[in-house]
């Protein structure tokens, strides 16, 4: 997955920006920021919208491969 250069934030920036960073998710400004530690990609903060829609796609994606294994199975 690649990632825009204004979505990659360092743990220390999000610390000291915290409030408009959630801002700029909630404007919709950004979708999504990728929070960097250590030099590694450590958390993704995304809206409650964005992680209920994903919650969501997870279910049916279940729901389909539960069902498609009981057809394979039976």
């Amino acid at each position: 997955m690649t990632y825009a250069k204004n979505e990659i934030m360092t743990a220390t920036d999000m610390v000291r920006n915290f409030s408009s960073v959630l801002g700029s998710l909630t404007k919709g400004e950004n979708k999504r920021v990728v929070i960097v530690k250590n030099n590694r990609f450590e958390a993704v903060m995304i809206t409650v919208d964005e992680y209920e829609k994903m919650s969501e796609a997870v279910q049916i994606l279940e729901r389909i491969y539960a069902s498609t294994k009981k057809k394979s199975d039976g």
